[in-house]
């Protein structure tokens, strides 16, 4: 998740998050987790340290704490000890000190670490390039007034460990470190510090036997497969992008296939720790599996690890794990990814951890509003000698009716679930663009059409293949709805939920669940075949069985003697080229045309390339003069850059979606849908794309005050009308003829029929609706047909919470953040405020104290006083939006008892409700405990 877009929410308009990483910092033997952003204002950076409370969303998760400029007194250190260097997958140690205070920091393996880490690096650069033009950091003083006690950044935390080399330095060191087993590189201008390791965090998290992990197989000099892996690095210009293509081409002539055994897992363990060994389900084959990749769903059930992403779970299920391994092998770990509850976790036999390389992780939520990661997916890519391949665990949303929201969450799962590539201007690699896809986990398809009677019937009679005939996921599957082109071997075992805990008994309680295999394993590729596929009955943890399969998977490997010819002789003909060709392409079409664009809503076009010139050719969008980026941000070019071979062609998708950021100028007019695209041909001409569209205006990214202007759908106003009306409301004089209504008729539409229909909804505002849904509901809101909302009260709500996310100013506007912040600053100050407002309202002071002094404590009520002041100080419609939400929000915890529904689990929507900070949302408990 980019969680840049947290510290972007607080800064000004004139600073810019390049990028973002989540942390840990190193206080002795205290390790803290903070979230770093490197800034960017006029040229000038800085790193913006924040504590937060969780993974961060929006700005109401994150507080700064420091700020470290990065000017000539600045210096980055690896720390990382020589064990750490040597290893695969290892999270990188680096030391950062300003002037004469330091700070140490652990971040954790990946691309995002890379990335964070290239950008401080060109930033620094930079400024060691010119030495004279000393950068003044003005503009940080408006955030520094911000920052409480001393921040983080501490004199000397440590000695400077066992290596002092700069970023910069360290490139050059890299072919020492080469001879350590750096499996893969990267040019200054990505990541310095960036090494393919075997990750031991067996080691790192304490787990025993290190001594057994110390010796992992380490590579002394480049393999075939590193060579061919070299051409891939983006410092290599036309020629080298020539080469590489040129090998893939003709890959068949120095490659081979081995064979290597995958072992599969997964296991939804309902929250429980490891109450039994793992052994009959890990080390069930008889000859040990090369590969282990098991997946765990529900890991941690508990509202601190939603809220805070930490759980102990982790380790002793690591542990577990780790010690249930086939006996008859060494294994190192490779890599660990966790989300809430989905964790994936990948060993590799020690003799082969050479030959892994480019191991990312990444995750994605797709819980409610498409961010929250009780729902969602880890997945973990990696190169095995010279395949691609990608492991995904999954947990899909539940419920036997749900099959529609699985199939979403499986399709939002493809599409956001990517993974940067070590070149950040090149597009990431997704899920299918690997040789090996491997796709594990709860995916939750339920047995439709057959009563629980019938459906145990079927298993006492072990007569699998005809209950098959009625699974959820083989029928979507023969629609083509889902994994298209993934294979599941033949089910030959019986459902493996749902089972009384710590029994084999199908589920006795009230609701007396229909046994479904919702535990599944699918793969998707060439050359691959399963050995067993199979649930494990032994284990009685959890409410489901573990299931595992392993897989027999055909690995491509470089012969040497092969390669080096059928290099040479691309290199010889590359060679006979006349360089003095000048490359061209022809277009598809140059002019494109999107009709009806609306909120939230994809629309795509294809720009065809065909390279008609005598010479492979590198294109590009570039920007325009005056111009920070190549494209307005409601359009996207994928891929914005690449290569065309000789007689090739490329396709590349222009893509139009409008978001909360651009909507609120598109709607009133300000921005129209008009761009023009120069694609630039290295040592060739610029071409020029036009694209135009009309956009329809929507209530959602329009603001409060307006939208109680209007009595009609907008989309039946003129936009001129739109823009006078918006223009009106920054005038207090400006005369209306017309009573505006007390809130958005859109906001009561949506309240409404929550109020009517979902206020006993179990799960209501905890389950993501459908996408299709909330397009009719966003249609309906917009244009007033029909009158009453479609779609189910799922999809209402989440239409409800985009609803609050993409207001301009929200329910509390900005100008009176900084009120509610000083009011928690001084206790005294409060006392002062609730002595004025007593004084002002005696009766309104003696009804509260009698009501609330007798529940809470002294400060609270002085705060609350304080709170209610500024809420009545707000303009009349944002007041009566407030107001009717808190009323809202009382109804739903009036009936937690069917909703289950309380303040904790409101509290994740409650910075879509108020849309503030966290004394904001302190504002809405006080409102929900007084109304």
């Amino acid at each position: 998740m980019d969680q840049s877009v947290a510290i972007q929410e607080t800064l000004e308009k004139e600073e810019n998050c390049i990028t973002a990483v989540q942390c840990d910092i190193l206080f002795d033997k205290i390790t803290e987790s903070r979230l770093l952003g490197l800034v960017e204002s006029a040229k000038e950076h800085a790193i913006f340290i924040y504590t937060h409370r969780r993974m961060a969303i929006t700005a109401d998760d994150v507080s700064l704490e420091d700020i470290i400029p990065v000017s000539l007194d600045f210096a980055i250190v690896e720390v990382s000890s020589p064990e750490e260097l040597a290893v695969v997958g290892a999270d990188t140690r680096v030391r950062v000190s300003y002037r004469d205070e330091e700070l140490e920091l652990r971040l954790p393996f990946g691309s995002n670490s890379r990335l964070f880490l290239s950008e401080v690096n060109r930033a620094w650069s930079e400024v060691c390039k010119s030495p004279i033009q000393k950068p003044k950091f003005e503009w940080i003083n408006k955030y520094t007034n911000a920052i409480r006690g001393h921040g983080v950044v501490k004199q000397t935390i440590a000695p400077l460990g066992i290596r002092n080399i700069k970023l910069n330095q360290h490139l050059e060191t890299e072919k020492s470190l080469d001879k350590k087993g750096d499996l893969e590189r990267e040019n200054g201008s990505n990541s310095g510090t960036q090494k393919s390791r075997v990750y031991s965090s067996v080691e790192s998290r304490g787990i025993p036997n290190r001594d057994d992990r110390d010796d992992l197989v380490r590579s002394s000099s480049h393999t075939p497969s590193n060579k061919a892996q070299i051409l891939t690095m983006p410092q290599f210009g036309l020629r080298d992008n020539l080469i590489r293509c040129e090998l893939l081409k003709n890959e068949e002539l120095y490659t081979y296939l081995e064979n290597y055994s995958f072992f599969l897992g997964t296991y939804n363990v309902n929250g429980q720790t490891p109450k039994e060994s793992l052994r009959p389900w890990l080390s069930c084959t008889l000859d040990p599996p090369d590969i282990y990749c098991v997946g765990f769903q529900e890991l941690d059930l508990s509202k601190e690890a939603f809220f805070f992403n930490d759980t102990p779970k982790e380790l002793e299920w690591m542990q577990a794990v780790s010690e249930a391994l086939h006996p008859d092998a060494k294994y190192a770990l490779v890599k660990l990814v966790r989300l809430v509850g989905i964790m994936l976790i990948f060993y590799v036999k020690k003799e082969h951890a050479e030959f892994i390389s480019d191991v990312e992780a990444e995750t994605v939520g797709t819980g409610i509003m498409g961010r929250m990661g009780n729902k969602g997916a880890v997945a973990i890519r990696f190169r095995f000698h010279h395949s691609d391949i990608c492991v995904v665990n999954s947990h899909l949303a539940a419920h036997i009716e749900e099959y529609e929201r699985r199939n979403q969450d499986y399709k939002d799962i493809c599409s956001r679930l990517q993974f940067r590539q070590l070149d950040p201007t090149q597009p990431p690699f997704t899920i299918m663009k690997h040789n090996v896809v491997l796709w594990i986990g709860d995916l939750n398809y339920r047995i439709s059409d057959l009563d629980v009677d019938d459906v145990k019937e079927l298993i006492s009679k072990k007569d699998f293949e005809t209950l098959h005939s009625f699974d959820q996921l083989k029928r979507q599957i023969d629609k083509e709805a889902v994994f298209d082109g993934f294979v599941e071997g033949e089910i030959h075992f019986q459902p493996t939920y749902k089972y009384d805990t710590g029994s084999d008994m199908w589920d006795t309680s009230e609701k007396c669940r229909v046994p479904a295999w919702c535990d599944r394993i699918l793969w998707k590729g060439k050359n691959i075949k399963q050995k067993h596929y199979q649930s494990h009955m032994a284990l009685k943890t959890s409410d489901h069985k573990p299931v595992s399969s392993v897989l027999v998977i055909g690995i491509k490997r470089i012969n040497g003697e092969t390669y080096k010819k059928t290099f040479e002789e691309i290199v010889r003909n590359i060679d006979k080229m006349e360089n003095e060709c000048i490359p061209s392409v022809t277009l598809s079409k140059r002019e494109f045309d999107f009709k009806d664009v609306k909120f939230m809503q994809h629309q795509a076009e294809t720009l065809s390339l065909f390279n008609d010139g005598q010479v492979p050719c590198q294109f590009e969008f570039i920007q325009k003069p005056n111009e920070s980026t190549y494209c307005k941000p409601w359009l996207t070019a994928n891929p914005p850059k690449g290569f065309i071979a000789q007689g090739g062609s490329v396709d590349i998708e222009l893509e139009v979606f409008v978001n909360c950021s651009t909507a609120p100028e598109l709607n009133l007019g300000k921005q129209q849908i008009e761009e023009i695209l120069v694609l630039h041909l290295e040592r060739g001409k610029d071409y020029f794309i036009s694209v135009t569209g009309n956009y329809l205006p929507s209530c959602y990214g329009t603001s409060i005050h307006l939208l109680c202007q209007l009595r009609e759908p907008i989309q039946d106003m003129p936009q001129e009308t739109l823009r006078e009306l918006a223009e009106m409301s920054g005038d207090e004089n400006a005369e209306n003829s017309e009573k505006p209504l007390d809130i958005p008729k859109e906001l009561w539409m949506m309240v409404d029929h929550l109020f009517r229909n979902a206020v006993k909804q179990e799960d209501i505002f905890q389950q993501p609706g459908l996408r299709s849904e909330l397009a009719e509901i966003m249609d309906c809101l917009d244009t007033g047909i029909p009158d009453s909302l479609p779609g189910s009260n799922h999809s209402v709500a989440e239409a409800l919470l985009l609803f609050l996310d993409a207001l301009p100013e929200p329910v509390v506007p900005y100008c009176f953040y900084q009120q509610c912040l000083e009011s928690c600053s001084s206790a005294s100050q409060c006392e002062r405020v609730s002595e004025t407002t007593c004084s002002q309202s005696p009766l309104m002071c003696s009804e509260m104290s009698s009501t609330i002094k007798v529940n809470l404590s002294v400060l609270f009520y002085i705060m609350l006083n304080y709170f209610l002041q500024v809420i009545s100080m707000l303009p009349q419609c944002h007041q009566n939006v407030f107001n009717y939400l808190a009323a809202f929000l009382r109804e739903l915890l009036k009936n937690s008892a069917s909703n289950r529904l309380d303040v904790n689990i409101l509290g994740k929507q409650r910075m879509y409700f108020a849309q503030v900070s966290f004394i904001c949302q302190f504002i809405i408990s006080c409102c929900l405990v007084l109304l």
